[in-house]
């Protein structure tokens, strides 16, 4: 399968957010995230269609360009003129019971990673044990495993255990984010897998560990909290990243 797939006249708006995608599927390999073609990264168009975009299966992450991206509808169908285009049915299920009933929910990020998988099966889950990971638990909710997930009756359970939240760990499955730019969303998706993995490795050391005061926790769950901080800390690090990609990798434009 060609990495570039030619895509239909598109509006400004959608464009910019086919690099950001492309970029977010990029930057998951570039960290070692991806899961060879699986797991999947989707988008929201503006608009009343509801349209959201998403990987073709087959192409590796590292292969993903804004305009091989594929528009696909609610019901998970290809739209325009890439019809004969092959999305992962899995893919669309979990990341069209977020999009359905979060008109928030600009950007789903999904992955299978060996550390992010490991907590996400672990019995205690996603603990306090470190500033990163204390940025991250008061967003933080759970999903039982049910199966691969190609069984739309699921999505009901997913949409109510995510709720508001923005942050995920499906029970032996993965991680999972959602934001309202492939920005935030990816930078939400960075401090969770990195929270997962570092309590993988302090837990290598055993159990006798520092332990932080719960007024320091709140401390760093309320400064999350703060969109206007959220904001600056999400707009410098994607353009910053966006600036590693440009000088590595930057193919995801096309």
């Amino acid at each position: 399968m060609s990495a570039v797939l030619k895509a239909p006249a598109i509006s400004d708006a959608e464009r910019a957010i086919r690099v950001d995608l492309a970029a977010a599927y990029r930057l998951v390999a570039l960290y070692g995230w991806d899961d060879i073609i699986f797991t999947h990264i989707s988008a929201r168009i503006p608009g009343k269609e509801h349209h959201f975009l998403i990987n073709p299966y087959g192409l590796m992450f590292e292969e993903i360009t804004a305009s091989s991206l594929v528009k696909i509808d609610l019901a998970g169908q290809p739209v325009g003129e890439q019809l004969h285009i092959r999305v992962n049915p899995a893919g669309f299920t979990i990341h069209s019971a977020i999009h359905e009933v979060r008109e928030d929910a600009g950007c789903v990020i999904h992955l299978h990673t060996p550390d992010g998988t490991a907590v996400a099966t672990s019995k205690e889950g996603l603990q306090p044990l470190n500033q990163t990971a204390q940025l991250v638990i008061g967003d933080l909710v759970y999903h039982d495993y049910e199966g691969v997930a190609l069984d739309h009756s699921e999505k009901p359970r997913l949409q109510q255990d995510l709720g508001k939240h923005n942050i995920m760990l499906l029970k032996n499955h993965g991680t999972l984010t959602v934001g309202r730019s492939c920005a935030e969303a990816f930078m939400r998706m960075y401090f969770l897998e990195r929270a997962c993995t570092m309590q993988v490795r302090t837990r290598t050391l055993g159990t006798d560990n520092h332990r932080t005061a719960q007024s320091a926790i709140d401390k760093n769950n309320a400064l999350m909290q703060d969109e206007n901080m959220g904001n600056i800390t999400n707009t410098l690090a994607w353009s910053a990243l966006l600036r590693k990609l440009d000088r590595i990798d930057p193919g995801f434009r096309n």
